[in-house]
């Protein structure tokens, strides 16, 4: 089944200017002059289970600060920055979780997906709320019609390439760095983009602690029932799986798991993409080295080739 026989049951949405557009736009607004923008909803995504909370906010720019899939929205907290009395708190930055056409496909909505910071004191174990994170705690308890500073859009690394329709697109998360995943996957598989048809193949491997912290899991999993032929789903749960050594499943597991095919596809020109905390990397590519060593090829090689193919794309926080 292809994604263009699925097409009539997608969303149509009406082309933007960015569409025609050959770059992307790029810190429309500064850090110095913020746009002000309005929340419009806020959802916690995850279950009771979870350890921690995550939410899914909306936000309203009005269409005045447009972005492609992929870059990422400054947020500005209110208040003041501890470290510089009288000046405003710095920017924290969010991968956005939509496409340039929102939620609600009009263009006007920027989604982002927050995981709530919270400190633990690790003497005593209680929640020392002085040392929460300040833009994660404002945006998750903010509400329909607060106002929020916005900059940006920034970051080119994790644009989807869109050049060839028919494309393999590798996609690896842990946690919230599922975001840009979200979009791509609204863009191929949920709307219905004259300009971009998919028909490639997306594999998205999202790994989080159990079946309560996984996000977005109802779309992914509608876009693998719609489209089996073009959509691979693979959950690394590190708290209810166990991978094959017996340990906990880990996102590198799930990669390891299935290497001979990721190989492959990247030896075909597939594009790879990473998005989540910082320490997930250095185990990817630790088993991503092992499984190179195992086929008799040079890693260091290999990533140099992707990295010059521009096959590879990391954006870690």
């Amino acid at each position: 089944m292809s994604v263009q026989q699925e097409s009539k049951s997608k969303v149509a949405v009406k082309p933007l200017d960015l569409e025609s557009a050959k770059e992307p736009p790029l810190n429309t607004y500064k850090p110095k002059e913020p746009y002000t923008a309005t929340i419009v909803s806020v959802e916690r995504i995850v279950g009771p289970k979870a350890p921690g909370e995550t939410c899914h906010i909306v936000i309203d720019h009005g269409g005045n600060v447009p972005y492609w899939e992929g870059q990422s929205y400054g947020i500005i907290p209110p208040g003041e920055n501890p470290k510089k009395p009288g000046a405003p708190h710095n920017v924290r930055l969010y991968s956005i979780a939509s496409t340039r056409y929102g939620d609600s496909f009009d263009g006007r909505t920027t989604s982002l997906c927050v995981r709530r910071a919270v400190y633990y004191d690790p003497e005593t174990g209680k929640e020392d709320h002085l040392k929460d994170g300040v833009c994660s705690n404002f945006l998750c308890n903010s509400k329909p019609g607060d106002k929020v500073q916005v900059t940006g859009p920034s970051g080119k690394i994790m644009l989807l390439p869109e050049e060839d329709p028919n494309a393999t697109h590798i996609m690896i998360a842990t946690g919230t760095g599922v975001a840009p995943f979200r979009g791509y996957l609204r863009r191929m598989f949920m709307e219905d983009v004259p300009k971009y048809r998919f028909g490639g193949l997306a594999w998205l491997f999202l790994g989080v602690a159990n079946t309560d912290s996984l996000l977005y899991d109802e779309e992914f999993t509608s876009y693998l029932k719609q489209y089996p032929d073009n959509f691979r789903y693979d959950k690394a749960l590190s708290r209810e799986q166990k991978n094959m050594s017996g340990g906990k499943m880990y996102v590198q597991d799930k990669i390891e798991e299935h290497s001979d095919a990721i190989f492959k596809l990247l030896d075909g020109g597939a594009h790879i993409y990473f998005c989540g905390l910082k320490g997930m990397m250095p185990g990817i590519q630790d088993t991503l080295k092992k499984v190179a060593e195992q086929r008799g090829e040079s890693w260091e090689q290999k990533l140099s080739q992707l990295k010059k193919n521009k096959q590879w794309h990391v954006e870690v926080y």
